[in-house]
């Protein structure tokens, strides 16, 4: 990859993390909210989804192919798939504790509630007892589990910038949400690595 490649595609990566960061603010719920109505946080995912999809099919059609591959051995490969496997177990396994329909916005569209998921309640069981962002901390598996070539490498370091921003974001949300419940759970279990055991 050139210098310009990568350039193009840290921009892209940039452009979805502005984006999407800007339509989980409250300004831009406040401001979208009368268009889209209950529709709004399905119409976010399905957008959020959209966007990262076309980010990796650009760069698979028109960066990948530039990308030198890494010559790891067997074994190292075989470890970076397992990686990439449990990133996967640790995400979905991080979704069965929430209300998919309430996470994925179907709920809200079908109960006709503008902003249902402010009510959603604070998640301290199953894997949230070991860290604040499961979800999160599935992803960066995921993401660092591809580092077979120079693009797998950049898409593991541009994820892992957005991830880490808006961990930051999401944190400041929750604390303005729960207030001082989610304050003392953050003095207690870490953000992405389970590494005090299990805090709850």
């Amino acid at each position: 990859m050139t210098n310009t490649d990568y350039a193009i595609y840290a921009l892209l990566w940039l452009s979805f993390g502005l984006v999407h960061s800007w339509l989980a603010s409250h300004s831009a719920k406040r401001l979208l909210n009368p268009i889209f109505g209950p529709a709004y946080r399905f119409c976010y995912n399905l957008f959020s989804a959209l966007h990262v999809a076309a980010i990796f099919i650009v760069g698979q059609l028109y960066l990948a192919e530039h990308a030198e591959s890494f010559h790891f051995s067997g074994s190292v490969e075989g470890l970076l798939l397992v990686l990439r496997f449990l990133g996967i177990a640790v995400m979905l396994a991080a979704l069965t504790q929430y209300d998919l329909g309430l996470f994925g916005g179907l709920a809200q569209l079908r109960q006709g509630i503008r902003a249902l998921d402010e009510t959603e309640t604070l998640h301290l069981g199953g894997m949230h007892r070991y860290v604040r962002h499961p979800i999160y901390l599935g992803a960066y598996c995921f993401l660092w589990g591809g580092v077979l070539d120079e693009f797998g490498l950049q898409t593991a370091i541009w994820g892992s910038v957005y991830l880490f921003i808006g961990t930051w974001f999401e944190e400041r949300k929750l604390i303005a949400q729960y207030g001082q419940s989610y304050i003392e759970y953050r003095q207690k279990v870490p953000s992405i690595l389970p590494f005090r055991g299990r805090a709850i």
